[in-house]
């Protein structure tokens, strides 16, 4: 695994002039609390990464990289209200430490402070970064409200599903690649391969959430493990294992769908039986590893040397082994 340590310590130092809590506290707070909860921090460190490796530099990507952050940081804060989630991170979410007006509030404000980081750039860079944030902002918010559409439909396909992941995730790893390309000056053909590079780990990188979200241990995920199957939710796993079921084990997995139990311990249970029995489970490996190697692939059309493409690839490996 390429060491990553340099792209986190710079960022730790940035994220710390990126917010600061000053009056009103109430709005800056709350976003400087998300930002302390650290997480992985994949989409900043594939800018600054890719920025370095197209011949860039840490400093002259770090703006573009906070703003993929804080971004990322806005989204994740509103989906929690969304979700009614009760942590993030292991930790308690914003909207229950506080309340869902100051969560929605300090995500805007976060958005805000997201462009502001764009106008460090040059005018015909602040152009392209402005441009493709925009594009990404918007296909998040659809990828989003897909989602939220899926709730109410019983007829979701997983083509359908898939393009609501790309826009809800992969569009953000892809941009947040591109952003580093751009920043470096890298060529157009480099520029739109990186961004489909990132795009596909970014589908292979949900697809292993979702699954880890049922399958995850729940010492180590940081989330409640069974939330998008307390929540009716139509992955994946459970499409895919619609698919594969027969009548009874149909009829057994749409009911478990259509209720909200007090206590979802044995729902939980018994669906995540049928994801393995229907080989949804595994086919959700398979389908992760299929968009990992398109993402591969990729790279032999990008103007690296063949370290920097092994440190990708060994990026993406490490990315769908991860347990948490």
């Amino acid at each position: 695994m390429y060491d990553l340590s340099i792209y986190n310590e710079a960022l730790k130092e940035g994220l710390k002039q990126a917010i600061v809590i000053k009056e009103p506290k109430g709005l800056y707070g709350p976003a400087a609390y998300i930002l302390e909860l650290g997480g992985k921090r994949l989409r900043p460190v594939l800018t600054l990464m890719t920025a370095e490796f197209f011949g860039g530099t840490i400093k002259n990507a770090m703006n573009a990289a906070l703003a993929v952050e804080l971004f990322h940081n806005f989204s994740l804060i509103h989906d929690d209200i969304m979700d009614d989630a009760p942590l993030r991170r292991g930790k308690v979410t914003v909207h229950e430490k506080w309340d869902i007006n100051t969560g929605i509030l300090s995500g805007d404000a976060m958005l805000i402070l997201a462009y502001q980081l764009f106008e460090g750039y040059e005018a015909q860079m602040f152009q392209q970064l402005a441009k493709l944030f925009s594009k990404t902002a918007i296909e998040v918010c659809e990828g989003q409200q897909y989602d939220v559409d899926f709730e109410t439909r019983d007829d979701v396909t997983i083509p359908e599903y898939i393009k609501m992941i790309d826009f809800k995730t992969a569009v953000l790893i892809g941009a947040a690649m591109k952003m580093g390309a751009i920043v470096a000056n890298a060529s157009e053909k480099c520029k739109e391969n990186i961004y489909e590079f990132g795009r596909n780990l970014g589908i292979a990188f949900q697809l292993q959430d979702d699954y880890l979200d049922a399958f995850g241990d729940p010492e180590t995920f940081g989330k409640q493990v069974g939330g998008d199957i307390i929540e009716n939710k139509k992955t994946f796993l459970y499409l895919t294992a619609l698919n594969g079921s027969d009548v009874s084990e149909r009829e057994k997995l749409t009911a478990l769908f259509a209720q909200s139990p007090n206590d979802p311990t044995e729902k939980i249970k018994v669906v995540k039986e049928l994801f393995i029995t229907t080989g949804a489970a595994q086919a959700s490996i398979n389908e992760m590893e299929k968009y990992t190697e398109r993402a591969n692939q990729l790279l032999e059309n990008i103007d690296l040397t063949e370290d920097k493409k092994e440190a990708f690839r060994s990026f993406g490996d490490w990315l769908m082994k991860r347990k948490v």
